[in-house]
């Protein structure tokens, strides 16, 4: 999509204007190549799936080519899908495949093999595409929507993720800034082993959770709150019904709209938004003030010494 034509889309997104962003997104789509679909030359985040077919009565298969977050944030229209489709098939990431594969009889779900694809469907679309494809808005199919349920467990207690992975530093968070945060509340890191520099953090598991997903979902499914920056986390609390607090960087992502302090895509989410360019200490600053107007729980000084 053309920079004018993505920004056009990304504040009708924000705006929710979603008629205008699917006719924008209509507009993109005619302009492409129809020979360079589903390009096997280009990485798999860059490619463009759906030639625009509809997807009633036909054999649907889903690629999950973008990142875990994305995946989790689209699958909650794969329901719709599956009532207006002959067959589904998703072709996810193995590591969420625990996490949706018992979830409707009416889909399929295969690992996806970077190496071996599926072979292409009757009809074919990237998990991206589907709001487009069924011209359907996030909040006609609002969370929570994971199997995995929001339980709480009543104590306070604060899952903390403050890095979003490599690909985008911006979005990361510097781990001690969260230090006064750790001291006053009983706080838990999302962050996968190891967590190298935030051991220092004085939270119940200084070397962060298990890698696997499903068992992060497990341990955020017992917090009473979720603080993170952008990433899979916020997803995956959202979907699950988990008030979610985002850290966002002062222009964030298009999916998260910074003039509104909710997200229309997760209605539990509250955003704090970078008001500079690289303010993390005033977003961690604001998150402190709202948490005072929680009720308080102090850290138990036995969860410090956690693993």
């Amino acid at each position: 999509m053309a920079a004018e034509l993505m920004q056009r889309w990304t504040q009708a997104m924000r705006d929710r204007r979603f008629d205008v962003a699917w006719n924008l997104s209509a507009d993109a789509l005619a302009l492409r190549d129809p020979a360079s679909r589903d390009d096997p030359s280009l990485p798999y985040h860059q490619r463009w799936v759906w030639d625009g077919r509809p997807v009633d009565g036909r054999d649907v298969l889903v690629r999950c080519y973008h990142g875990l977050g994305d995946t989790i944030q689209f699958a909650r229209f794969l329901p719709l899908l599956a009532s207006r489709a002959r067959n589904v098939t998703v072709e996810m990431q193995p590591d969420l495949l625990p996490l949706f594969s018992h979830w409707m009889d009416r889909i399929g779900f295969h690992p996806f093999d970077l190496a071996h694809p599926l072979p292409p469907a009757e009809c074919n679309l990237e998990i991206m595409d589907l709001a487009f494809a069924l011209r359907a808005a996030p909040d006609v199919h609002a969370a929570p929507y994971l199997p995995q349920r929001w339980q709480g467990s009543g104590t306070g207690t604060i899952g903390l993720c403050h890095a979003a992975g490599g690909w985008d530093a911006d979005r990361n968070l510097p781990a001690m800034l969260l230090q006064p945060l750790c001291e006053r509340h009983d706080c838990t890191l999302l962050m996968p082993q190891p967590t190298g520099p935030t051991a220092a953090l004085p939270v119940r598991n200084p070397a962060g959770c298990p890698g696997a997903i499903a068992d992060t979902a497990a341990l955020i499914a017992t917090m009473d709150l979720v603080v993170t920056v952008d990433t899979m986390i916020a997803h995956l609390a959202g979907a699950m019904g988990v008030p979610v607090w985002v850290m966002l960087k002062h222009e964030p992502d298009w999916r998260w709209n910074p003039a509104q302090s909710v997200s229309c895509w997760y209605p539990g989410t509250r955003q704090f938004v970078q008001t500079e360019v690289g303010d993390w200490a005033g977003v961690v600053r604001r998150i402190e003030g709202a948490l005072a107007d929680r009720p308080h729980h102090a850290p138990p000084s036995v969860a410090l010494a956690g693993t």
